[in-house]
């Protein structure tokens, strides 16, 4: 424990903190709302300084395997072992997919959930996670997700109330857990962002994941020698996409930048591109609208819940995604884009951190 814990009656559990992702900045948020304690798996260098955004009691669970499948599995065993802390809280929110296996140490009061998705290596995307890898890892993912899929189950009926983070998720959450819940939009921070005049560059902040498609984005880009790109991001296919892009001078590799890097590359885009596969929700839309830049993103999923076509960017078409990237590029120049400044910066309040905090409070502590 790192901190005194200060006359709170809520915690929030969490996975893991081992990037400066959505997931990460939501658990933080349901801190806020809740005056609450945060308990979490692990937490590493890589994610937020925790010290400094958090002021409330802290409870790290020590997970020390990192080994991908294993550290699935002891990230449960650690969840349902070493959680009986739980009975000390009146309310429990979960966020996460393996945490909420801990609900059974937490009979007495409130359970809740807030589900970014259902696990997708157990449930839709159960398939490519599977093609990914040789035989061995393939059993051994197998293995684990029939292991968690029943536990996972079990633990999500119990919860008092399941929020969902897009409409989309919610339609998942129906389909594959036969529960209702709430769509609770997530939060931004939008006193963070700015607008400046735009530069003659676009900008995508994904990670650098095959189900984010910045290899779409980069062939796109090879056929529009004239128009600049800037990839803010890193991941597994750095290697990969690098080697894409290899010799194209409008394609430009910025890595991952501090927070301050990056509202500014925001600020002064035309426009940010974002056009992954079946997305839950996406919040790199909300952040470029709340800097007053629109978006071209996927004709599905999460990002269509928050970007309002023709009003504060457009919709790729999936099925020649290309050249529709070409097309949405080509009709987005800076004219465009500076006349749907005040379209993109209205629609991002509809997901401040004030708005979210409310919802949250009305549902947990009534």
């Amino acid at each position: 424990m790192n901190k005194i814990r200060k006359n709170t009656e809520n915690i929030v559990l969490h996975d893991i903190f081992d990037i400066k992702g959505g997931g990460e900045r939501l658990a933080l948020s349901l801190t806020d709302a809740l005056q609450a304690d945060l308990g979490f798996g692990k937490r590493s260098d890589k994610s937020f300084d925790l010290n400094t955004m958090h002021d409330f009691n802290q409870i790290d669970l020590g997970l020390k395997v990192e080994f991908a499948g294993l550290k699935t599995y002891n990230l449960s065993k650690i969840f349902r072992n070493k959680t009986e802390f739980l009975k000390n809280y009146k309310n429990v929110v979960y966020s996460g997919i393996i945490c909420p296996l801990a609900i059974h140490n937490h009979k007495e009061g409130g359970n809740y959930y807030y589900c970014h998705t259902p696990p997708r290596f157990v449930y839709d995307k159960y398939e490519h996670y599977l093609n990914q890898f040789m035989l061995p890892q393939q059993l051994m993912l197998k293995m684990l997700a029939a292991w968690l899929k029943p536990q996972y189950e079990a633990s999500v009926s119990q919860m008092d109330i399941v929020f969902t983070n897009s409409n989309f998720v919610k339609a998942r959450v129906k389909k594959y857990l036969n529960r209702d819940s709430v769509v609770i939009y997530p939060p931004c921070n939008l006193d963070k962002f700015y607008n400046k005049p735009p530069q003659d560059f676009y900008l995508s902040t994904a990670r650098f994941d095959e189900l984010k498609r910045v290899d779409k984005i980069i062939q796109a880009f090879k056929q529009m020698p004239d128009k600049n790109l800037v990839l803010c991001s890193s991941g597994a296919e750095d290697s990969k996409l690098r080697l894409l892009a290899k010799d194209c001078e409008n394609i430009t590799f910025a890595g991952q930048v501090s927070d301050e890097k990056l509202y500014g590359l925001i600020s002064e885009c035309i426009a940010t591109i974002y056009v992954p596969k079946d997305e839950d929700f996406g919040m790199s839309p909300v952040e470029s609208m709340a800097a007053g830049k629109p978006v071209i993103c996927s004709d599905h999923g999460g990002p269509i819940e928050s970007v309002v076509e023709n009003e504060t960017g457009f919709y790729v078409e999936d099925e020649n995604i290309e050249q529709s990237i070409i097309d949405c590029v080509q009709k987005l120049g800076v004219n465009e884009a500076i006349n749907m400044r005040k379209a993109c910066q209205e629609r991002a309040l509809k997901f401040s951190e004030e708005s979210f905090h409310n919802k949250i409070r009305r549902y947990v502590l009534g």
